[in-house]
C-alpha cells in the first residue's frame, strides 16, 4: 500500500518561463524553467508507469511526434509515448497544434520536414483555461507560447523532431517519417461526467484522466487500486497525512486516503493507469453513500455539464 507527497524536479528549457506561480516558487530570473516532473518520494522504487509534468511555455515547442509502443521495443525501449494535455492557463491567442490540416504520404511529408514547410501544415488551434488535448503516439503536435499544460503520459522521453524554430538542434526525419500518423486527426470527443464529482476527460489504453471537483469543508475517501497521480489545480484539502494546495501532486497505489476538503473547495486533476475509469474511486464519508455506480451520461441523453466557473473543453484525436 502507498501514498506519497509526489517530489518535483525542475528542468531548464529555452522556450520556459522565470516565474511559475502560483503552480511552483521554483521561477528564477537566472534560467527559463520549461517543466516541472512529478517523481515518487520513494526513490529506489521501480518506475511507475506514467509521468505527471506541468510545461511552462513562452515560446513555441518543437514540432514532434513519438512513437508508439511496437516501434519504441525495435529501438530497444520499453514503450512508446501516448499523452493528454490539460490547460491550466493560456494568454491570449495561445495556441496548440495537434496533427496535420491535410493528409501527407511519407514522401511529402518527409519533403515537407526537409524544407520547413511542415510548420504550415500542423493544424493549429486555440487553446483556453479548460481545454483536454489528446495525442496518441504517432501524432503530429506541438504546443505554442504563452500556456501552462498539465501532462499525463507513458513514462517515455523519445521524441522525433520535425521543425524546431531557428533552434539548430538535430531533427529526426526518418523515425519521423516511419511513425508518424499522416492524417488529420479527429477531435470529436468530448468529456462526460461519470457522477456530480467525477468527469472523465480522456480514456485510452494506458491512462485514464480525471478532474474531481469537491465542495467545501466536505469529507471523502480515495480509494486508488492501480498507480495514481494527483495533482490540486484548485482550492486545498488534507489528503491522507499532506497538507496540499495549488501545484502539490501526490502518488497512490492499492491504497486509500482520506480527503478533508477545505473551505474553499478542491479540484484534482486525477491520472491512473488503466483503460477504463473505475467504479468506487471516490466514497462520501460525510453520508456514507458510496460513490454512484459510473454511468456515461450522453447514453441517458444528458449533455456533459461544467462548473460555471471552470471552461471545458476538449479535442481529442483519435485512439
Amino acid at each position: 500500500m502507498t501514498f506519497e507527497h509526489a517530489n518535483v524536479r525542475t528542468s531548464c528549457k529555452p522556450w520556459g518561463s522565470h516565474d511559475l506561480r502560483p503552480w511552483n516558487r521554483s521561477g528564477s530570473p537566472d534560467a527559463a524553467i520549461g517543466e516541472l516532473r512529478f517523481d515518487r518520494a520513494e526513490t529506489q522504487a521501480p518506475d511507475p508507469a506514467l509521468l505527471l509534468k506541468l510545461l511552462f511555455t513562452k515560446q513555441k515547442l518543437s514540432i514532434q511526434v513519438h512513437p508508439d509502443d511496437a516501434f519504441a521495443q525495435t529501438m530497444g525501449l520499453a514503450n512508446g509515448k501516448t499523452e493528454a494535455w490539460y490547460v491550466l492557463s493560456a494568454e491570449d491567442g495561445a495556441q496548440v497544434a495537434i496533427g496535420l490540416d491535410r493528409p501527407l504520404t511519407q514522401s511529402q511529408l518527409r519533403d515537407a520536414i526537409t524544407d520547413g514547410s511542415i510548420a504550415d501544415l500542423v493544424k493549429w488551434q486555440p487553446a483556453e483555461p479548460g481545454d483536454v488535448f489528446f495525442v496518441p503516439a504517432g501524432t503530429i503536435h506541438a504546443i505554442g507560447a504563452g500556456l501552462v499544460i498539465a501532462e499525463i503520459q507513458q513514462r517515455s522521453d523519445t521524441t522525433f523532431r520535425l521543425f524546431d524554430h531557428g533552434r539548430s538542434r538535430e531533427l529526426h526525419v526518418e523515425q519521423a517519417v516511419a511513425v508518424a500518423d499522416l492524417e488529420p486527426a479527429r477531435m470529436d470527443k468530448m468529456p462526460v461526467h461519470l457522477t456530480v464529482e467525477r468527469m472523465k476527460l480522456v480514456s485510452c489504453a494506458f491512462f485514464v484522466l480525471e478532474r474531481i471537483d469537491l465542495p467545501p469543508d466536505a469529507n471523502w475517501e480515495l480509494q486508488a487500486q492501480r498507480e495514481t497521480w494527483g495533482l490540486v489545480t484548485a482550492g486545498d484539502a488534507t489528503i491522507g497525512s499532506m497538507h496540499a494546495g495549488i501545484g502539490d501532486a501526490f502518488f497512490a497505489e492499492t491504497d486509500q486516503a482520506v480527503i478533508k476538503v477545505g473551505r474553499n473547495g478542491l479540484t484534482i486533476l486525477l491520472a491512473y493507469a488503466d483503460s477504463a475509469p473505475q467504479p468506487g474511486l471516490l466514497r462520501d464519508l460525510d453520508d456514507r453513500k458510496s460513490d454512484h455506480a459510473i454511468r456515461d451520461l450522453t447514453l441517458a441523453g444528458i449533455s456533459s455539464r461544467k462548473p460555471a466557473s471552470v471552461p471545458l473543453r476538449s479535442m481529442e484525436g483519435h485512439p
